[in-house]
């Protein structure tokens, strides 16, 4: 009821920059140019498309109820709060609950192909931590399907002339004037050209750091610039500490690795999970241990959720069997890192053929990565880095501790708390993007018209800007002898080996200590090629 407003007439005088062309960072800018604002969106990626949020899986969460077995605005609301340990905050997980129904629609009638039940009506599934079906899917690329339903949105808004894209340009720092977020330094990636763009507010959404691992399931391009450079502006940042390790990925297969693959947590809804009860079994082919010797360790553990448990779970369960040496596939270092993902019993309960129709994709690159046909013979899986529940600091408006900043989906801390239950990700990135953002943010923009524009010759853009080049300069003048990927290979070895799943206060400690040196030598001896 207090919330101020811009009539159409002025938005179109007003100018947003959006940083970021996911989920979140599509959606806002196609609703935002759609309301009439100018819109200058940014992604590094040679399109807008390609950002990582093409490479979700498994469905998004709406409380509809199709399968009237409970479901509730209500229910979503608690199980996302319990799924995160009760530390999310609760009035943005409620809101998050009641508009979720409306992503549906909203991507429904983009002509989102989600999959739907023989009649025609749209199907649902079964997620980890909850005990409703209330995910909606596009077989294994749930991700892809609604990337394309917000980028088409962003489109349409580029040829009625309310969007600007910027491809291939990386956010490097933030403007700030007047204690205002005012605009963005960014670098074409491909003339290497510096760039000061100008607005009236910036919107951050720019993903996670679940890179600083090394080896995740984020794209080798996904990082945490935009984020940390806003902090370093002032902007807070709240929970890094939580981070998510997905239980169900390819497990590591040796040093030579970047990144690692997720299989959606949907294959839990038919794979079931086990280890051989006996470790002289681990070598054998799995085909050959009977049902008697193989321990279906989270339907033992957890009855009521089975291989359904939330994703913390599941994950510290693996890693639990495989320390005591119950772990299966090669050994890379000392360890076998993974346990079996085994559709047998769906095999047989469905056929292969409905099996085939629920998870094909995914059957398909799994069998194209490992050359194991899951048809055939158990999946192996282990947990790895995926999400980042941590982000910059905002309130129930999105905006972060410096006015004018507003940070949406996985850049943000809000929603999740302490552990993203899954098929969530998807529902904030597009909550904030399509019914949050372009609500809340006009009640900073209102009372922003009459004032002067900020001059181009502002002293702290040209600050700004000198700031991000002496950064560039310095890397490119150490002439070191190591890459930046091995650097970023150690840090990672250091973050998961003492600050991943399993963490102590002597562990922290440790990666306290060997950080400083490790960025001392980077300092030192890194090799950047080229010239800028």
């Amino acid at each position: 009821a207090h919330a101020k407003l811009v009539n159409p007439a002025n938005r179109r005088k007003i100018k947003v920059i959006v940083v970021g062309t996911g989920l979140a960072g599509a959606s806002a800018g196609a609703t935002l140019g759609e309301a009439g604002y100018q819109v200058e969106s940014f992604c590094y990626q040679d399109s807008p498309r390609r950002a990582h949020s093409i490479a979700a899986q498994g469905g998004i969460n709406a409380a509809k109820n199709y399968r009237n077995d409970g479901d509730s605005t209500y229910r979503l609301f608690y199980d996302t709060v319990k799924g995160g340990d009760f530390r999310s905050r609760e009035s943005n997980s409620y809101r998050l609950a009641e508009v979720s129904a409306n992503i549906i629609d909203q991507c429904v009638a983009q002509g989102v192909p989600f999959a739907r039940e023989y009649g025609g009506l749209l199907d649902n599934r079964s997620f980890g931590g909850v005990q409703v079906s209330r995910t909606f899917y596009a077989r294994g690329q749930t991700g892809q399907q609604l990337l394309i339903g917000a980028y088409q949105a962003l489109e349409r808004q580029v040829a009625a002339g309310t969007v600007t894209t910027h491809t291939r340009h990386e956010m490097l720092e933030l403007i700030v004037v007047d204690g205002k977020a005012r605009g963005i330094i960014a670098r074409d990636m491909v003339s290497g050209e510096i760039q000061t763009h100008l607005a009236d507010a910036v919107v951050l959404a720019s993903g996670g750091y679940g890179n600083v691992y090394f080896l995740s399931t984020n794209a080798m391009g996904c990082n945490v610039t935009a984020s940390w450079r806003a902090h370093r502006k002032g902007a807070y940042f709240a929970n890094p500490c939580y981070t998510q390790i997905h239980p169900t990925c390819i497990p590591v297969s040796g040093d030579h690795q970047s990144k690692l693959t997720l299989m959606s947590e949907s294959l839990r809804n038919d794979g079931r999970i086990w280890v051989p009860k006996r470790r002289e079994d681990c070598e054998k082919d799995p085909r050959q241990i009977p049902d008697e010797d193989r321990d279906y360790y989270l339907e033992r553990l957890y009855p009521s959720f089975g291989n359904l448990v939330p994703r913390d779970i599941a994950s510290r369960q693996a890693k639990n069997m495989c320390d005591e040496g119950r772990g299966v596939g090669p050994k890379v270092g000392d360890f076998r890192r993974g346990v079996y993902l085994d559709f047998k019993d769906a095999i047989g309960r469905l056929g292969e053929d409905a099996v085939r129709a629920k998870y094909g994709n995914l059957f398909d690159m799994y069998k194209q990565i490992t050359g194991e046909d899951p048809y055939q013979v158990p999946m192996r899986i282990y947990p790895a880095v995926h999400y980042t529940m941590g982000g910059l600091w905002v309130d129930y408006d999105l905006q972060a501790t410096i006015p004018g900043l507003f940070v949406a989906g996985e850049a943000n801390f809000s929603d999740h708390g302490a552990n993203r239950l899954g098929a969530s990700a998807l529902m904030q990135g597009l909550a904030d993007g399509y019914f949050v953002l372009p609500n809340t943010i006009r009640d900073y923009l209102a009372p922003q018209l009459g004032t002067k524009p900020v001059p181009t010759d502002h002293p702290e853009f040209k600050a700004a800007e000198a700031a991000a080049k002496d950064r560039f300069d310095q890397y490119l003048s150490i002439g070191g002898t190591r890459s930046p990927d091995s650097f970023h290979m150690e840090l990672g070895k250091i973050m998961l080996e003492h600050c991943g799943m399993e963490r102590t206060k002597q562990s922290l400690e440790k990666a306290l200590s060997e950080i400083p040196g490790l960025h001392a030598e980077f300092r030192k001896d890194l090799r950047v090629t080229g010239d800028g």
